[in-house]
């Protein structure tokens, strides 16, 4: 990895460039702080579709890759049960 000051990277950018597409990575830096990098580009892979929709299993695949353990939305069992009384509220009375 190159390091190189702010004011260089302005006077030498073409060369920096062929050295990122090489593969190299230059860091940036001002007052000996780093900035920002100089990476070699990557394509992005477009979304995966089945006909018909997205393809869920492969996002969820996706996710897991990034981190995510549990990708799909917890819901309690009781869900869907009937509220307690007591938690609804009782309506005003009509005047």
């Amino acid at each position: 990895m190159k390091t190189v000051s702010l004011r260089e990277a302005q006077d030498r950018l073409d060369e920096l460039a062929q050295d990122v597409e090489q593969g190299e990575t230059v860091t940036v830096t001002r007052d000996g702080k780093p900035v920002f990098d100089l990476v070699p580009h990557t394509e992005v892979a477009e979304p995966a579709e089945k006909k018909g929709g997205i393809d869920w299993e492969a996002g969820q695949a996706y996710l897991r890759s990034k981190g995510i353990i549990n990708p799909v939305p917890y819901i309690a069992e009781d869900f869907d049960d009937p509220l307690p009384e007591d938690f609804l509220i009782t309506p005003l009375p009509k005047s």
